[in-house]
């Protein structure tokens, strides 16, 4: 089963300081010897990567630009990732919504992504804020 990847998963994949960051090397290192491509990949998830773990204000030692886009362009590029762009069909949905669910401007990135997964027909989230993607009904967490 392929698993939609949320920025904050891999924020704790990656940063030491992250509450949970053995956890979830260890879930992935489990899902990778699994055989399978276990990962969706949405570019705006890897976007949003880079400009939290640069963050200063976030973490201690945020990392520099460089090495950010390294690890982003690692995950872009891993043989266990399937790429997963937004529609037309998926722009529709998160619309859509938007408007059913009376989301407001704080909502909008994690609505697209939900929308862009579950176009592609992407049902499980590797997030640490499932909650923010419940409301839509047709996901589960996958850890």
């Amino acid at each position: 089963m392929i698993h939609g990847v949320d920025t904050t998963f891999l924020v704790q994949v990656e940063l030491l300081e992250c509450p949970g960051h053995a956890a979830a090397r260890a879930w992935l290192h489990a899902a990778m010897t699994q055989g399978s491509q276990p990962f969706a990949l949405a570019p705006q998830v890897l976007t949003e990567f880079v400009h939290v773990v640069t963050d200063p204000r976030r973490f201690s030692q945020p990392l520099s630009m460089d090495a950010a886009l390294d690890k982003a362009q690692g995950w872009w590029e891993a043989s266990e990732v399937r790429p997963v762009y937004p529609t037309l069909d998926s722009t529709r949905l998160a619309l859509s919504w938007l408007r059913q669910h009376r989301l407001g401007r704080k909502r909008l990135l994690d609505t697209q992504l939900a929308a862009t997964y579950y176009s592609a027909g992407i049902t499980r989230l590797l997030t640490l804020n499932f909650a923010d993607f419940e409301i839509f009904g047709v996901f589960k967490a996958a850890r």
